[in-house]
């Protein structure tokens, strides 16, 4: 008696398999380079970028293809996908979205925020889906973690893509990457909780509203991952001409009081990306003013904004720091500075334009000083 097809095409592919697992370890180095590239293209090429992130989607879907294919094959009666096979294939495209997302985290994380405790944990989950161990033995025996691992890289493929793709705004991606976190959940939750009654149903469904309110709740540690800055200035005057801060101060209260304060940042976006964001001053941690800006993407040195704040308290002396936030509440950058009656402990406010620590953008052809000037 002859073997259905697809008995005859899984035995076919089980001995593929265990052949191509002696080359996996090229496939992670590989995304990471697809990611640098779809990372420095999204402005310059973007359509070759658009083209890297439809390609981790499509990756994505031949996935999903995977499990329903194991389903409709149990459903006939014949034997599924051997989980040798299916787990290799999941390892593979978790793999490509770990290593082909990290670029831009690592490029957009403000890393004396908690930013980085986000970025280390995609790391983290990074080198676990390369050690094999490790990955099989979470795929094997600790199923609802391992679908919470899926979960989450559905997540960061949604955040990083669609902004790519269809010049969604950070906060529009970010509520489309919970959705499908929080749907992407659901057998995990399933394994973890095995509803039977309606109370484990409803106790299930309350898990998925509670992990969709944290992952909302806790967005200011979500890095935007397309968006950077490239550069940031303070100074006492202002070319709106040139769009160049301008002139030198100590920042002491007399002088905020006299003449204010500008503060100048450029924000990197990809092309076609249009999107609000904020100058949210605070003085020893408190909010004082929050100042709307629309920024579009697109130029190479970053979009250059500005806001200038000229009613300083009487009481200004203190810390103060200039958080740059998206809409949706996740932050692009800060700067810091002191007021002090000191002039020797103040602030000097000398309009050079710096760019911050860490690695934004990669530092690679996005710092803004003596950079080409242009309209944007």
């Amino acid at each position: 008696m002859s073997l259905p097809a697809s008995a005859t095409l899984i035995a076919r592919l089980t001995p593929l398999v265990e052949k191509l697992k002696r080359y996996a370890w090229l496939w992670p180095p590989t995304a990471f380079v697809i990611g640098l590239l779809g990372f420095f293209l999204v402005n310059r090429q973007q359509w070759l970028g658009a083209l890297l992130a439809l390609g981790l989607l499509v990756a994505w879907c031949l996935l999903l293809a995977e499990s329903l294919l194991t389903r409709l094959l149990n459903w006939r009666g014949q034997a599924g996908l051997p989980r040798i096979l299916t787990t290799f294939i999941a390892q593979l495209i978790h793999q490509e979205t770990l290593f082909f997302t990290l670029p831009f985290f690592i490029a957009t994380t403000v890393w004396t925020s908690g930013q980085a405790v986000f970025t280390s944990l995609l790391i983290g989950c990074s080198l676990l889906a390369i050690l094999d161990p490790l990955y099989f033995g979470l795929a094997q025996r600790h199923r609802w973690l391992y679908f919470m691992f899926h979960a989450l890289c559905v997540f960061v493929v949604v955040l990083v893509t669609l902004p790519i793709m269809l010049h969604l705004t950070t906060g529009q991606s970010l509520i489309l990457a919970i959705v499908a976190m929080a749907i992407f959940s659901v057998p995990s939750l399933i394994n973890l909780i095995q509803p039977q009654g309606l109370w484990r149903w409803l106790a299930m469904l309350g898990l998925i509203v509670v992990l969709a309110s944290a992952a909302w709740m806790g967005r200011i540690w979500i890095p935007p991952a397309t968006l950077w800055l490239s550069g940031s200035a303070l100074s006492p005057s202002f070319d709106v001409e040139s769009r160049e801060p301008r002139g030198e101060s100590v920042l002491t209260p007399s002088t905020l009081s006299g003449q204010g304060l500008y503060a100048y940042t450029a924000i990197r976006a990809p092309r076609g990306l249009r999107e609000k964001i904020y100058h949210v001053w605070r003085h020893d941690g408190e909010v004082v003013d929050r100042i709307p800006l629309i920024i579009r993407g697109g130029r190479e040195q970053g979009y250059r904004a500005w806001t200038h704040k000229q009613n300083f308290p009487a009481a200004s002396q203190g810390r103060w720091q200039i958080d740059v936030m998206t809409a949706a509440g996740q932050r692009i950058g800060t700067l810091r500075f002191r007021v002090d009656e000191d002039a020797a402990k103040a602030t000097q406010a000398d309009g050079d334009i710096h760019s911050p620590p860490g690695l934004p953008g990669w530092n690679i052809r996005h710092l803004v000083a003596g950079a080409d000037r242009g309209d944007e």
